[in-house]
């Protein structure tokens, strides 16, 4: 906690606004696995879970207790043939002992089913770190094609307005109509709606990224580019690799597995609960003993102390035991179920992110050397306009073409990336190897 103050305060801007902090992708994630809400829950329910494991332990352990009683009775009952009634007056402090020595498999199966229930508690925090990873990764991908895009909106805006005052030159110089001035205006007018809506874009997503890391009020912004290269990291040569890698490293793979052997765990507990079970048990301690009528009276105290087996054969429960039998062996075959449901539904979303990623490299490749072009293009129709050979609707065609060549090549690039990130979540090694 100390080293995530420290870089709190090293991210914060030495203005006076201390409310504000820019991140690259490395610093975001590093909050996200400090303070991420999903995260820290997990990080509870290990505790638990912990806690859980003590307490199951705890029934194969000898027990001790203090126990101390103070009583004082009479019973008119006990007056037969006239002789007097006593009152008793008796007190006792006492240790006692209880430790189980057999229980036909109920508590080493309580013990062993809570030390799988750790590593399930270990599973739903990588889980959640996968999650975390993920979904900061994209909300930081879509902060920066937010801003490209509000960029390219402002850009827009600027270039319209530039023509603009061309228009009204060359109309003061009588080389262009009132038509020429209005079109020019009507299509800066048209272009301040995306600047809003950009600079909206722009705030959700930042407000999302915050939600994520959990910063409470802070004004969250980002460095880097989507034009960056991506270093692909080692993946699977093939989908049937891919499989094998997503069932050997997905955390809900092995979380239920790990839950269908505490259900193994269960039968056998549920199996033993009409079974004979020996116990031992035992006291000592310090007796007071007084008997009053008033008169005569009598007391006595000394040590105490027992020890014994005892035996506990609940042979026939009225069939409960089998009912609890029925049920575990249910609930097994369900998590079975679940358990195959699940590897189908993996390799479906397998598939499915493999697919995405390639769409995503083929259309980022196809659109590498659009912008390029549609600059030219734009050039050529601006050269053109000024020379009188070209006129102001292919100006815009050519305008429009370069805004939308720059939109989709950002989008492209932004795409790619989650989808790779989809990919690496989809396998299961989100994370957990490097993916600069």
């Amino acid at each position: 906690m100390i080293y995530l103050l420290i870089i709190l305060i090293t991210l914060l801007p030495a203005t006076s606004d201390a409310r504000s902090m820019t991140l690259n992708l490395d610093q975001a994630l590093w909050i996200a696995m400090e303070k991420n809400r999903d995260i820290e829950k997990s990080r509870e329910y290990s505790r638990y879970v912990q806690g859980k494991y003590t307490e199951e332990r705890a029934a194969a352990l000898p027990q001790f207790s203090l126990n101390g009683t103070a009583l004082f009775s009479k019973d008119e009952s006990l007056g037969i043939g006239g002789l007097p009634v006593q009152r008793q007056f008796s007190r006792s402090l006492d240790i006692t002992l209880s430790q189980p020595l057999y229980t036909w498999g109920k508590l080493s199966s309580a013990i062993r089913a809570a030390e799988v229930g750790l590593k399930t508690a270990e599973e739903q925090l990588r889980f959640f770190q996968q999650a975390a990873y993920r979904d900061v990764t994209v909300a930081y991908y879509d902060i920066l094609l937010s801003k490209d895009l509000q960029h390219l909106a402002e850009e827009n805006r600027s270039q319209k307005l530039r023509h603009l005052e061309e228009v009204k030159r060359k109309f003061e110089a009588g080389v262009a109509t009132d038509y020429d001035v209005l079109a020019a205006e009507v299509s800066a007018e048209n272009s301040i709606p995306e600047v809003i809506r950009s600079e909206n874009r722009v705030k959700v997503a930042s407000e999302r990224l915050r939600f994520l890391l959990a910063l409470g009020p802070n004004d969250i912004d980002v460095t880097g580019d989507l034009a960056s290269p991506v270093e692909a990291p080692q993946l699977p040569s093939n989908y049937e690799q891919a499989i094998r890698t997503a069932v050997k490293n997905r955390p809900e793979i092995k979380d239920l597995h790990h839950r269908t052997a505490i259900y193994n765990e269960l039968i056998t507990i549920a199996e033993s609960e009409n079974m004979p079970r020996l116990d031992l048990k035992g006291a000592v301690g310090w007796h007071w003993a007084s008997l009053t009528n008033p008169d005569p009276s009598y007391y006595a105290d000394g040590s105490a102390w027992n020890i014994g087996l005892f035996l506990t054969f609940p042979f026939f429960d009225g069939m409960k035991t089998s009912g609890k039998v029925i049920q575990a062996r249910s609930d097994l075959r369900t998590k079975l179920i679940e358990e195959t449901k699940l590897h189908d539904s993996i390799a479906l979303e397998v598939h499915q992110a493999e697919f995405s990623w390639v769409e995503a490299a083929k259309i980022l490749n196809s659109l590498k050397g659009t912008v390029n072009q549609a600059e030219r293009l734009l050039s050529m129709a601006e050269k053109g306009f000024e020379l009188g050979v070209k006129i102001r609707l292919e100006v815009d065609d050519a305008q429009l073409n370069l805004l939308q060549a720059k939109s989709n090549l950002a989008r492209a690039q932004r795409d790619y990336r989650t989808a790779r990130t989809g990919y690496l979540w989809a396998i299961g090694v989100l994370g957990e190897q490097s993916t600069d």
